[in-house]
């Protein structure tokens, strides 16, 4: 599994654009026999528009959006109210749900989409995010796949989660701290083990550059080592637990 968890966190901080996260994220929860998966993010106010990174068929993607179906969806309605992952199926919230809700289940079904793990996200944007992992069935290999892993895949939903915000943002920010896009970079890869040399290699530039990075953001963390430099960058960054 940690193997699964680091190849997936690599290919997250290479990534260029939503395609590369997507691929991320199918492949990695492919490792896990889970084969379909859709991230939704809310904004706060409720006249945005939602995002959703998703391997379901586009043609159910494009209807969920297009009808705006956040808005009536019981799982999402569930992830408002509680932030712990929960399981979803057929018979999720039976006793009182709308004919508009049961046919949104019946829909979604049409496309093989008939249980899932959900994990709402914490934003403190204010906004709502949650990562769904969904079976065509309520089978029992699904249920102890969920069972067995839901913490990891709750890790994997909330470092998407951060990537996405990150790159959408801009931003290269340490414990409130602006780095520039290499001194992140280079601070991103020692905090994987990797050295001065290593670094070089991988970026395509020199070691004394890779070490020159190094030290600019070390200056600007106000740290005089390079482990107390990774130390706040994973406590601040998507290796926070």
């Amino acid at each position: 599994m940690q193997h699964i968890y680091e190849t997936f966190w690599e290919r997250l901080s290479e990534s260029v654009d939503e395609a590369d996260l997507r691929k991320a994220m199918a492949d990695a929860a492919g490792a896990f026999d889970l084969r379909t998966f859709a991230y939704l993010s809310l904004p706060s106010d409720v006249s945005g528009t939602p995002r959703l990174i998703s391997n379901y068929p586009s043609p159910w993607t494009t209807r969920y959006l297009n009808q705006r179906y956040e808005k009536i969806d019981p799982v999402i309605t569930r992830a408002r109210c509680d932030g712990c992952p929960f399981r979803w199926g057929p018979q999720f919230g039976c006793s009182d749900t709308s004919k508009a809700q049961r046919r949104l289940f019946d829909e979604a079904s049409e496309f093989g989409i008939c249980c899932g793990l959900t994990i709402p996200i914490a934003d403190r944007r204010g906004g709502l995010a949650a990562m769904t992992f969904a079976a065509d069935e309520d089978d029992h290999a699904f249920l102890r796949v969920a069972d067995r892993y839901e913490q990891a895949l709750q890790l994997m939903a909330t470092c998407f989660h951060v990537e996405l915000r990150r790159k959408r943002s801009g931003c290269r920010i340490v414990d409130g701290v602006r780095l520039t896009p290499r001194e992140y970079q280079c601070l991103q890869w020692a905090a994987r083990g990797k050295s001065a040399r290593d670094i070089g290699a991988i970026l395509d530039i020199t070691q004394r550059t890779a070490t020159f990075h190094l030290d600019n953001a070390k200056a600007k963390l106000g740290v005089r080592t390079r482990a107390q430099a990774i130390a706040r960058f994973s406590a601040h960054g998507p290796f926070r637990r």
